[in-house]
């Protein structure tokens, strides 16, 4: 039989409910550090790390809506009041509604590779996402990525070499829910790894 997947109000932020700069205090009632997922899958990363860090806010940012709908769901049954999860397109998102230097920590793991040449304009990590995201981000903010995909992390590393001023290299330290050899994880990581697939990571904190 299949799961039937419940909406949590508490859970769920809509994105018609939206038409300025968020206030995290707000969503979240109370003001603590805030981290943000980009491409949260089916919540794994969020429960484990907002378990671990019951002092921390994360906000979880989904397109695909089965996906969404699992992560709402398994958050709201594990009655999480630290995590919150919205279905919008990222790039948009944190450019019209994330305030400046509101963020501790940026989470990017498994992005869409977009694999094929002629896609590649659609990868998520680009100038401009890379130039919103360190405005959005505090002081001393970081930003953490894994990606299974060579192709990828190379052009990661050449967007993060354009705005080499604005951070410096730090070390990649595995996440709450990482298991022995997994750095983050996720059900993709698990999966890479099943397939023996190299996993590429970097981790940058905002000067």
């Amino acid at each position: 039989m299949a799961r039937i997947l419940k909406d949590y109000p508490a859970v769920s932020l809509k994105p018609r409910e939206l038409d300025s700069k968020i206030d995290f205090a707000l969503i979240f009632g109370r003001q603590s550090p805030v981290h943000i997922e980009i491409g949260s899958g089916k919540g794994t990363f969020l429960l484990n790390q907002a378990k671990a860090l019951p002092d921390v806010d994360f906000l979880g940012i989904e397109w695909t809506r089965r996906f969404y709908r699992y992560a709402v769901d398994r958050t709201g049954r594990w009655s999480l009041t630290n995590v919150k999860l919205i279905r919008i397109d990222a790039a948009c998102f944190i450019a019209d509604f994330v305030p400046a230097e509101s963020v501790e920590c940026f989470h990017i793991y498994f992005p869409d590779p977009w694999p094929k040449k002629r896609h590649r304009k659609r990868r998520f990590i680009c100038p401009a996402n890379l130039e919103q995201i360190l405005r959005c981000l505090k002081p001393d903010g970081i930003i953490k990525i894994a990606t299974d995909h060579e192709d990828y992390f190379q052009q990661i590393k050449q967007v993060l070499a354009g705005q080499a001023d604005g951070f410096q290299e730090i070390d990649f330290l595995p996440t709450a829910g990482a298991e022995q050899g997994e750095w983050v994880g996720t059900n993709f990581e698990r999966k890479y790894l099943r397939e023996n697939r190299p996993i590429y990571t970097t981790a940058v904190r905002k000067n």
